[in-house]
């Protein structure tokens, strides 16, 4: 059985170009960067904000996530490298890692294989510290709402009405529930309480939304952390806490700068839960990418149904972009997980099960090109397992939607083997695809001047294919509430299983006559959107039995061993 390099041996390998190398590569003065060692540097937010995003926009999504993997990262970043092959001027806008999955079961997240952004360690571990200062900003506002309580309460809080969680970056369940402020009048007010994992944090969403320190404030004194015995909502601005948190939010607003194995420049900012968040790195490094090259990759959490349909509906109404290609990654290996096939058996060539596993694929495929009307190429993440037979399979199911297909290789070849999809991608950006379909025809799923419960059945049934939705008594009360508030005009964020279309991790391929249960829905009015909860979805992960820890060591040297 041949056997293959870990990641973290072929990033250890790399000889990364000193970080100012590559800023000049991209056009980016050294007077701008900030220095974090000698591979990382902070961009100048204020740089590049007169120069035009007039950059092609390249969205990367996936199917629906399986135990077998998709490649997402991956193919993001050897795509990027082959069109710099190409000779384009290609940049990375990717979001950083969480903590959590890092030592929980995914393992690092820096993209794999030959198509890696480096110094993937730091990347994967503190890498700059911008999501300690994002727990510290919201952990603060924590402390301010808790202080505020025990001296007084002028602004009248209801202690069982308060929203905002502390958060820490990491999968720990115990903290999903607690009972604090124990210990007499001297140690505050008993409540219960719970953290939230860092990346769902709204402080995180507005980090990827804001354009300015400015605006980084004014939606940071937007933040609901609770309601008054009247049903008030009260604010961080009501609070006194949007200075100090901006304050220590103002060094990780700036993009950061690293690169590819291939020395390709890539800006990894931000990174909230697609499952739980909106999924997609920043505003600031994307449009930074778009402004200095010809040609940007940027990635959305999890499968299409999550990260593609809130980097569309939500971030691209925001912030005024229009994505002019998308690619849908998937593997043969997780198309025949959707038909049925345990992991332990994908190895084997089995066609019944790829095409019982199929209709995933082509829903996600069909969601692009039909509901946002955008063009669309399947990148299929090669696998030395994969048949002949089994690829002609997946190609003539894509070619009768009218989409093409391309056989990405840059696992293994890096950015020599997303050449094809490069092509591909190139043709999408220049000339649309055959059905007329490009930039300008993009459409959202919703429309704004819908009601919250409208936007989300619209999200269910045309991305989802939902038979409807169930709003349990608790959202509709939500709802109603939310909207005599002011906040129906804002769009919807689904928090909902990667696995699944539907909200049972367990119905996968493309299920149908399923409903929609949404069982909370509150506020994230800094972030300018209502965040829907559905089924059994949590904002707290645990460890499992094997965490990805077990097996992350470092040597006397100070070399990292084990990541992924």
């Amino acid at each position: 059985m041949a056997t293959f390099k870990s990641d973290i041996e072929i990033a250890q390998e790399c000889k990364m170009l000193p970080i100012c190398d590559v800023a000049a590569a991209a056009g980016i003065s050294e007077d701008l960067l900030e220095y974090y060692g000698k591979y990382k540097a902070k961009l100048d937010i204020t740089a590049l904000k007169d120069r035009p995003a007039k950059g092609k926009l390249i969205l990367v999504t996936a199917i629906n996530p399986t135990p077998a993997g998709e490649g997402k990262t991956t193919t993001s970043v050897g795509l990027a490298d082959g069109l710099r092959k190409l000779g384009k001027n290609a940049m990375l806008a990717l979001r950083e890692p969480s903590l959590g999955p890092v030592f929980g079961v995914k393992g690092g997240a820096a993209g794999g294989g030959y198509a890696q952004v480096v110094p993937m360690e730091d990347i994967n571990l503190h890498f700059t510290g911008d999501f300690h200062a994002i727990g510290a900003a919201n952990n603060l506002l924590a402390a301010l709402l808790d202080a505020h309580i025990q001296n007084g309460n002028e602004l009248n809080i209801d202690v069982r009405k308060i929203t905002w969680k502390r958060v820490v970056d990491m999968n720990d369940r115990q903290l999903r529930h607690i009972v604090d402020g124990l210990g007499g009048k001297a140690h505050g007010v008993p409540r219960e309480d719970g953290f939230d994992i860092t990346v769902a944090s709204e402080v995180m969403a507005i980090f990827c939304l804001a354009t300015s320190i400015t605006d980084l404030k004014e939606r940071l004194g937007r933040i609901v952390v609770g309601y008054t015995y009247d049903d008030a909502p009260v604010t961080a601005h009501d609070l006194k806490a949007e200075g100090a948190m901006a304050a220590l939010l103002k060094d990780a607003l700036k993009p950061n700068l690293v690169q590819t194995l291939e020395g390709t420049p890539a800006f990894v900012h931000g990174g909230p839960f697609a499952n739980i968040a909106h999924g997609c790195n920043s505003i600031m490094a994307t449009r930074m990418a778009m402004a200095l090259g010809d040609y940007c990759v940027t990635e959305a959490g999890f499968g299409a149904d999550l990260g593609a349909e809130k980097f569309l509906d939500i971030k691209c109404r925001l912030a005024g972009l229009k994505p002019d290609a998308v690619v849908v990654v998937a593997t043969v290996r997780a198309l025949k997980n959707h038909g049925g096939v345990a992991k332990a058996d994908l190895a084997e060539e089995n066609l019944e099960a790829l095409e019982a596993g199929l209709p995933n694929l082509l829903q996600h495929v069909e969601n692009i090109t039909n509901v946002y009307n955008l063009p669309c190429v399947v990148a299929i993440n090669a696998f030395p397992t994969d048949t002949k037979a089994e690829l002609d399979l997946v190609e003539a199911k894509c070619r009768e939607l009218g989409v093409n297909v391309a056989l990405s290789e840059v696992w293994a070849k890096g950015g020599e083997g997303g050449l094809a999809l490069a092509d591909e991608v190139v043709a999408l950006c220049e000339n649309g695809d055959e059905a007329g379909r490009s930039a300008d025809t993009f459409t959202f799923s919703y429309e704004d001047d819908l009601s919250i419960a409208e936007k989300i059945e619209a999200i269910a049934k045309r991305v989802y294919h939902a038979d409807g939705v169930v709003f349990e008594p608790a959202a509709q009360k939500e709802i109603a509430q939310l909207e005599a508030l002011g906040f129906g005009n804002m769009p919807v964020c689904m928090a909902k299983t990667q696995y699944s279309f539907s909200d049972d991790a367990t119905k996968l391929g493309a299920p149908r006559d399923f409903t929609i249960t949404v069982r909370q829905v509150k506020v994230s009015a800094g972030a300018g959107f209502v965040v829907a909860l559905t089924g059994s979805i949590m904002t707290m992960p645990g460890l499992g039995k094997t965490p990805a820890a077990h097996k992350i060591d470092v040597m006397e040297d100070g070399t990292i061993t084990g990541l992924f």
